[in-house]
């Protein structure tokens, strides 16, 4: 099963030459959740486009002038929309997980843990 990424559109990846742009390593975890679970068949690739095109939208209506676009932020908020609807996780859960990550040490790499 691949993956029908939009090319263009507001649910289009950052792209450069053609190639999936990611700024940070996250970004690209996240993605790969979303295109694991997809491909999982945990939900469908419209669900995911309409979430993602929702959070889109609701961004750009009500975002602070100035305030920076991320792409990878909204795609992430989306994934979490999708889960929570099909109570694969709570929204609780996924608050709960977020604040214990930002806890961590900057630069935190959680290999050296795995031992």
């Amino acid at each position: 099963m691949s993956t029908p990424l939009d090319t263009e559109g507001p649910a289009a990846p950052p792209r450069s030459n053609g190639e999936l742009v990611f700024a940070e390593p996250w970004e690209s975890r996240a993605f790969g959740m979303a295109v694991t679970l997809y491909e999982a068949g945990v939900f469908s690739w419209p669900e995911f486009q309409t979430a993602l095109i929702a959070r889109i939208t609701a961004w750009t209506a009500s975002r602070e002038h100035g305030e920076p676009y991320h792409y990878y932020r909204l795609w992430l908020d989306a994934l979490e929309d999708v889960l929570a609807g099909l109570s694969a996780v709570s929204t609780d859960e996924v608050i709960t997980r977020a604040q214990a990550l930002a806890q961590r040490s900057p630069g935190h790499d959680h290999r050296d843990h795995a031992r």
